[in-house]
């Protein structure tokens, strides 16, 4: 369980096609403190550590997860997005994350507001109903707030995000160009919430 409030920038710095694809990504997490077996989350998406050493640590990503994520990410100099698990008395800075990711988005829009950034996502029609104005969404591990979102005649959805100078500077959301694909996860809460809705529904 994550929070969505990133603690390191990952950069990885070897992959090598195994069975699964094994990942060396080097960070500033102390690595004493991190056992074998602790799950990190990378760019939203929950992965275990099967190796480590000082400055870096190593996760095996499987073909399913490749192939459900954002496009470009798993590759050798690709900055991660990093936060540790959810330990019992932790600060909940962001909202409950569970580093399952449910959809790829892409950025479509991306223009300077002030000292922030106004960026738009285009979402896959899955998620669509899953996205509300003033919700949380986890766009590549950050807890975001949605300000806005416009439905879309394809069943797609576009929403926007304010990314403040603190957010890009503590996360890979310093880039932010156009075509860009996100790993999205909705809000847990509004996962149980349609699925209630569509068995009463059915009923």
């Amino acid at each position: 369980m994550f929070t969505g409030i990133i603690t390191d920038i990952g950069t990885i710095t070897s992959v090598d096609q195994r069975g699964d694809l094994r990942i060396v990504i080097s960070c500033h997490y102390n690595m004493d403190d991190v056992a074998i077996g602790a799950s990190i989350a990378c760019s939203g998406v929950c992965l275990t550590v099967v190796d480590k050493g000082e400055g870096y640590f190593a996760v095996d990503a499987s073909a399913e997860t490749i192939s459900r994520t954002a496009k470009g990410l798993w590759q050798s100099g690709a900055r991660l997005n990093l936060e540790r698990a959810l330990k019992v008395g932790d600060e909940l800075g962001g909202h409950i994350v569970t580093g399952h990711v449910d959809g790829v988005g892409e950025i479509v829009e991306s223009d300077p507001v002030g000292d922030s950034w106004k960026v738009v996502v285009e979402a896959p029609a899955t998620l669509a109903p899953y996205i509300a104005a003033k919700g949380s969404i986890t766009v590549d591990g950050i807890s975001l707030t949605v300000n806005d979102i416009a439905d879309q005649s394809s069943g797609m959805a576009r929403f926007t995000l304010n990314i403040i100078p603190h957010t890009a500077q503590m996360t890979t959301l310093d880039t932010l160009a156009v075509g860009r694909q996100v790993n999205l996860e909705i809000d847990v809460l509004a996962r149980y919430l349609k699925r209630m809705e569509d068995l009463r529904a059915a009923a």
